[in-house]
């Protein structure tokens, strides 16, 4: 892919993690948004926005993204190859994924790793699965007039139905779109229970949706959230939707 079509995606960097939309990617996304497993079945209402890390970001061939530097190292080299003013909020959105990327394993995951490229994602998967006959579950999103990936507001979705899904062993290996001007995504392995969930928004939008529930403590879940929630980390499932813009690859 051209450099300068890499250049020109930081405009939409710029434009999703604005002091307002990062802030909402941050705290207020389906990805951060925590439920019991009971609270999970036809006709319970819940107050959902689906977001995007990066809206429109390129997802390079390995090849290229290898030849990219990724480092907190050459945060300078990395600005000026996309043209990201270093004290913009595009810039900040490159400095904290690093970070994230570079800080020491979560406890309590077996691994985790950042992948700049759909084949490191796959590879990252394969090896953790143990198989490479592994398929990934996804979240998709349909706007009011049915386009699909549509922005989507704040707002009550209603569930129409709940479907399990079968995941041998309960092991996955979950990848979330983290704030890059191109495709990046923080993989890790986890455990949980998979269920395939239709809702639909009050304004008309239809998604169908992959929630996993956690019954063991799981670290990417804060403290505060079993506090408001009312329960022991542990004791009972907890559960989150995927974000559209986020993968869960499971055995076949």
């Amino acid at each position: 892919m051209a450099t300068r079509s890499l250049a020109a995606a930081h405009l939409l960097l710029l434009l999703s993690v604005g002091t307002a939309s990062g802030y909402q990617y941050e705290e207020d996304s389906v990805g951060r948004t925590f439920f019991l497993q009971h609270d999970l079945y036809p006709g319970s209402k819940m107050t959902l926005h689906f977001t995007l890390a990066s809206p429109g970001a390129p997802s390079l061939p390995r090849a290229r993204a290898n030849s990219i530097p990724f480092t907190s190292t050459k945060i300078p080299e990395i600005l000026s190859l996309f043209s990201i003013p270093s004290n913009s909020p595009a810039a900040a959105a490159v400095r904290r994924t690093l970070a994230e990327c570079e800080a020491p394993p979560v406890p309590g995951v077996k691994a985790q790793r950042c992948a700049t490229s759909s084949e490191s994602m796959v590879d990252f998967a394969a090896s953790n699965l143990g198989t490479r006959a592994i398929h990934p579950g996804t979240t998709r999103v349909m706007g009011k007039k049915g386009e699909e990936g549509a922005a989507t507001p704040r707002q009550v979705y209603v569930v129409q139905s709940v479907m399990p899904l079968p995941v041998v062993g309960r092991d996955m290996v979950a990848c979330h779109a983290m704030p890059y001007p191109y495709a990046v995504f923080g993989c890790h392995t986890t455990t949980a229970a998979v269920f395939a969930v239709a809702l639909a928004g009050a304004d008309g939008a239809r998604v169908e949706a992959l929630a996993a529930c956690h019954k063991d403590a799981t670290p990417g879940i804060p403290w505060p959230t079993y506090q408001k929630l009312g329960i022991t980390p542990g004791t009972v499932a907890v559960c989150h939707f995927l974000p559209q813009d986020g993968k869960l690859w499971m055995r076949k």
